[in-house]
């Protein structure tokens, strides 16, 4: 056991002097609780911008295990099911300070596979089951009434192209002196209605999203320590799902942490945010703020790829996913 501990005590002082090469980064995933994922919450909320004539590549996977059953008074609401999102996108420098992507999205919902993972899981930590041990595994059923008026109602899988987002940056402050890097950019993302909403594949509706991306990150003794953070507003025009209770405006931000002992890894922390995107509803899953707390790290690979890897949990009960796991991997040419 000492052996070890001195092996890894050894390869994070061989790799202080060159962790700043590994900037702390943002996880570029989001809340895919069934109701929240269709509208146009921008999961790039970074402060850089790409530089002239250079295009970066990103290929996230995010796997999704939502469960939540709430009865009140006068609603009940029921998700149960996965969600698969796979998204392409590229950002391209057009010239100095100013950068333009699209984002691509392929989604899949289903009943999927994760539910006596999250179940035993749930029995070795001692969690609350909420239920779900007591209800068909693999199933997919997304339901909500409201006065004895059923609003949802969606019990078939599904897969196809979502709503494509067209994305643009300007950088508006950057500042690099020694070990030190902040930067500052303004990020705006247009989300089209393409994905079939009927599926909860999209809104059915056209969002505008702007956001405030910062980023400070410092060279240390004792590795790369970062810092990030995002705030913006969601403005949401129409949309077929819930038509008569979501808001036409939410505020959206991003708040993280990460430390990189050596050049080829760093550990992050990272929670999204967002106010509620629907009223008139007493449940938390429609009318509650959402929080999800996003842990993992990034890995340099060869020929300069970059992976992520983070696994998501619902800060805020019922708001998000009961869990997600996050795959991303990005280059730049």
């Amino acid at each position: 056991m000492s052996k070890l501990l001195m092996l890894a005590v050894l390869v994070c002082a061989c790799g202080s002097a060159e962790a700043a090469d590994l900037e702390i980064t943002p996880f570029q995933t989001r809340n895919q609780s069934p109701l929240v994922q269709i509208y146009g919450i921008p999961p790039q909320s970074s402060s850089d911008i790409v530089p002239t004539g250079k295009i970066q590549f990103n290929f996230n996977q995010d796997l999704s295990s939502n469960y939540t059953v709430h009865t009140s008074l006068h609603e009940q609401i029921s998700l149960d099911g996965e969600t698969y999102r796979l998204a392409l996108s590229a950002r391209y420098g057009v010239v100095a300070g100013w950068e333009a992507g699209i984002e691509v999205p392929y989604l899949i919902q289903g009943g999927g596979f994760l539910d006596s993972f999250v179940i035993e899981w749930h029995k070795v930590f001692a969690l609350p089951q909420g239920g779900r041990d007591t209800v068909p595994k693999g199933r997919i059923s997304y339901r909500y009434r409201k006065d004895g008026i059923r609003k949802l109602d969606m019990d078939s899988s599904s897969s196809g192209i979502g709503d494509i987002s067209l994305t643009g940056g300007y950088q508006v402050y950057e500042k690099q002196d020694g070990g030190q890097y902040d930067r500052l950019a303004l990020k705006a993302s247009l989300k089209l209605p393409t994905g079939d909403s009927s599926y909860l594949r999209g809104s059915g509706g056209t969002d505008l999203a702007l956001q405030l991306c910062g980023g400070m990150n410092s060279a240390t003794e004792w590795g790369s320590l970062g810092i990030y953070g995002s705030l913006g507003a969601l403005v949401m025009a129409g949309g077929d799902v819930l038509r008569d209770q979501h808001n036409p405006v939410a505020g959206i931000g991003t708040f993280g942490v990460g430390w990189g002992p050596t050049s080829w890894i760093a550990f992050k922390l990272q929670l999204n945010a967002a106010t509620p995107l629907y009223h008139d509803s007493s449940l938390g899953e429609l009318s509650g703020s959402s929080v999800l707390l996003v842990s993992g790290g990034t890995v340099k690979l060869p020929g300069g790829y970059l992976l992520d890897i983070g696994v998501g949990e619902d800060v805020a009960v019922a708001t998000a996913p009961d869990v997600s796991f996050h795959l991303g991997l990005s280059k730049s040419f």
